[in-house]
């Protein structure tokens, strides 16, 4: 028998060692009314499906093609790029994990906002990297806007932008990013849009990548077209950047059936709609929040912020009993003890606020 004696195993580097991996309860969410990860809650365009299914069995047995589809990713946003500057990604969480993976330095500094996307911080620390993470401003969860300059003149290798922020929903005017980028050409500033459909103030329209060839976008089709769980995201920009974190992925990370349902997605005016009434939703809940007088934050994306009374947790349990999940913000700074609900549609959102008065003692 060798030296090993089966209790002792290869040490991971020291980063990995010590890493707090980003993690979400993913089980057990079947056939409940799923608030808490922002998803789509009515599924996607009847032509994703029927196109999925018209998928011909020996195409299973192939690795994926990705001809045309960076074409078909320019197309719909509409404005005059070149398909080299979109990368394929499984899901912006990859493309997260290549952006660091590519750009990210044992000793280098990644700048982004607190609270905010909970897979930034993993992503960095297995890296190496150091983290300054500056507060969003007062109740209303304003954009550090000075303390990101001031930072950002220290020379940060990544800057990082939610917008809008999840999961305060705070949001920074395009104009004001490329300011940013343009301050700070020798930092790479992404841009996570993952949820820009529900407010409109995405930097692309107005981005110039051969004046900021350090910016970069990432998109998904998670959120408002519902392929949460075929995993397909997108990152835009100067195609020198966007060859840089492609060369740290695999050759076939996006598999066929989610290049089929992306190829699929001419029907905008599916997506369209779904946003359309999630922003009734929004504006019904949010009323009925009002109105009650119950502690609450909304601005953008597709989710807002509840303080219940009668404290997080219990109100947690207590509409999971009742077939709602929603999401504990606990431990975040500056959120703890909050709830974040993602918004689905007003008959959705009205059986949530039904459960969650009778929970908390309101009349509803």
């Amino acid at each position: 028998m060798g030296e090993s004696d089966g209790n002792t195993l290869p040490p991971a580097r020291p980063e990995v060692e010590g890493l707090h991996a980003y993690s979400a309860p993913l089980e057990g969410r079947r056939g409940l009314l799923r608030l808490d990860f922002n998803e789509n809650t009515v599924g996607p365009s009847p032509q994703v499906v029927e196109a999925l299914r018209a998928i011909p069995a020996d195409h299973i047995a192939i690795y994926p093609e990705y001809d045309g589809l960076r074409e078909a990713v320019v197309a719909s946003l509409k404005r005059p790029l070149q398909p080299e500057q979109v990368g394929l990604f499984n899901g912006v969480d990859a493309a997260i994990h290549a952006v660091f993976h590519a750009y990210g330095d044992r000793g280098e500094t990644l700048l982004t906002t607190s609270p905010t996307f909970g897979y930034y911080t993993p992503c960095a620390q297995m890296q190496g990297m150091a983290i300054e993470a500056i507060p969003y401003e007062g109740e209303a969860f304003a954009f550090p806007l000075q303390a990101i300059r001031s930072a950002l003149a220290r020379g940060p290798r990544l800057l990082l932008i939610c917008n809008p922020n999840n999961p305060t929903g705070s949001r920074l005017a395009p104009e004001l990013i490329l300011e940013l980028a343009a301050a700070a050409p020798h930092t790479l500033v992404v841009v996570d849009e993952l949820y820009e459909a529900f407010t409109g103030d995405s930097v692309l329209p107005l981005a110039d990548f051969n004046a900021t060839p350090n910016l970069l976008v990432l998109r998904s089709l998670a959120k408002t077209a519902g392929l949460a769980g075929l995993r397909i995201g997108f990152a835009i920009g100067a195609a020198p950047v966007i060859d840089r974190i492609s060369r740290v992925t695999g050759p076939y990370d996006i598999n066929s059936f989610a290049v089929t349902a992306a190829f699929a997605l001419r029907d905008q005016a599916y997506v369209d709609a779904y946003v359309a009434e999630v922003l009734r939703a929004r504006q019904w809940i949010s009323g009925q929040l009002r109105a009650a007088g119950v502690r609450h934050h909304v601005d953008g994306g597709n989710y807002l912020l509840i303080w219940p009374r009668g404290g997080a947790a219990a109100v947690d349990a207590a509409l999971r009993a009742e077939g709602i999940l929603v999401r504990s913000m606990a431990g975040k700074p500056l959120i703890d003890g909050a709830l974040r609900v993602s918004l689905g549609t007003v008959e959705q959102m009205q059986r949530f606020w039904s459960a969650y008065a009778a929970i908390e003692g309101l009349r509803p």
